[in-house]
């Protein structure tokens, strides 16, 4: 029988409260008992993982793949923070945001009489960084999921009022620091390159790189750490229409 995501969806609300950005949940998750915590974020990380692994979401026209491989990702980094014992906010509330984008099910409407269209509104729009990219150690291939998040940004700049962007690239303390100046701008690059080819003009975007400087984790030099080597794509501009 095939795999019908609504159902699935549904019976993922119903288990675990639909977690809005800024909700009391999204507020109070690093709060909760450490415990508790870990079962929270694996709970939304494995709802992820069967989402990007379903064939009819990845084939949907829906938004639910894209929320579901940042789901997949932010609870991942809270996952390895969880099992130092810390309970880190920001990607906690990362998790818990991208989870409840991830499980919005669209309410079913009654036909109605043609109107005039709404005005766009800002809802579901991230502030500040629009989306986090991972690399693989000492690489510059894009992560799997790339292309639907720089597709998300495309298609909803306008609507959010996203003016212009900053693709920032970061490595980790592993390697000389002039070799990961140089690789940290080339990941961004290649993140900025992609936001072209969905859409976003060259002069919307500007590109940097920090190479080590600014970790999302502390720690020694020449360590190897996953949550550093990253791009980011900063929003310079919201407000809307």
């Amino acid at each position: 029988m095939a795999h019908q995501p609504g159902k699935w969806m549904a019976g993922a609300i119903a288990t675990l409260a639909f977690a809005q950005p800024g909700s009391a949940l999204a507020q109070t998750l690093a709060d909760q008992p450490i415990g508790q915590v870990r079962t929270e974020v694996q709970t939304r990380y494995d709802a992820a993982l069967a989402l990007t692994k379903d064939p009819s979401v990845v084939a949907a026209n829906s938004n639910v793949y894209t929320w579901a491989s940042e789901t997949k990702v932010h609870c991942g980094i809270a996952k390895g923070f969880l099992k130092s014992n810390i309970k880190d906010a920001e990607s906690l509330r990362r998790c818990d945001f991208a989870y409840g984008m991830m499980t919005r099910v669209p309410q079913a409407t009654p036909e109605a009489p043609l109107v005039p269209p709404s005005p766009p509104t800002t809802e579901n729009c991230p502030p500040v960084v629009a989306s986090t990219f991972f690399f693989d150690w000492d690489s510059t291939v894009a992560p799997a999921d790339a292309s639907q998040s720089t597709a998300f940004m495309a298609e909803n700049r306008t609507r959010c009022g996203w003016r212009s962007f900053t693709v920032v690239g970061h490595t980790d303390r592993s390697g000389p620091d002039g070799y990961n100046e140089d690789l940290a701008l080339r990941r961004a690059r290649v993140i900025a390159d992609m936001m072209g080819s969905a859409g976003i003009p060259a002069d919307a975007v500007a590109v940097s790189g920090m190479g080590e400087r600014k970790p999302r984790i502390q720690t020694v030099d020449g360590q190897r750490t996953p949550e550093n080597r990253r791009v980011e794509v900063e929003v310079n501009g919201t407000g809307g229409q």
